[in-house]
């Protein structure tokens, strides 16, 4: 099992509107394809950064789920357009990370 943890720049000023997005839509369908996500997070020192962290039990897993979410028809035509428009997408940091043994998130 490992978590990604996932940071993002928002464009300048959008990020309260990133927020309502993810929560609105990105976290709905994503779970509903699936997807464990976690945790979200706003950066207190950073005004434009979002943190998120989504759980997999395994890489079959993970890839099975990106499948699933990001070849979708949905995903491609209505929610990505819209994320990849809130997003600075090449500042995005996309870290693995698997839990020590005496972690909570087991």
């Amino acid at each position: 099992m490992f978590y990604e943890i996932r940071r993002y720049q928002v464009r300048l000023g959008r990020r309260a509107e990133w927020v309502r997005y993810m929560e609105d839509v990105i976290v709905p369908f994503q779970s509903s394809k699936g997807m464990d996500i976690t945790a979200s997070f706003v950066d207190e020192q950073d005004e434009d950064a979002y943190v998120w962290i989504r759980r997999f039990d395994d890489e079959a897993q993970r890839e099975a789920l990106y499948a699933a979410v990001y070849e979708s028809g949905q995903w491609k035509n209505e929610i990505g357009p819209v994320a990849y428009d809130l997003l600075i997408a090449e500042n995005s940091v996309v870290t693995r990370v698997v839990p020590t043994p005496a972690s909570p998130l087991q």
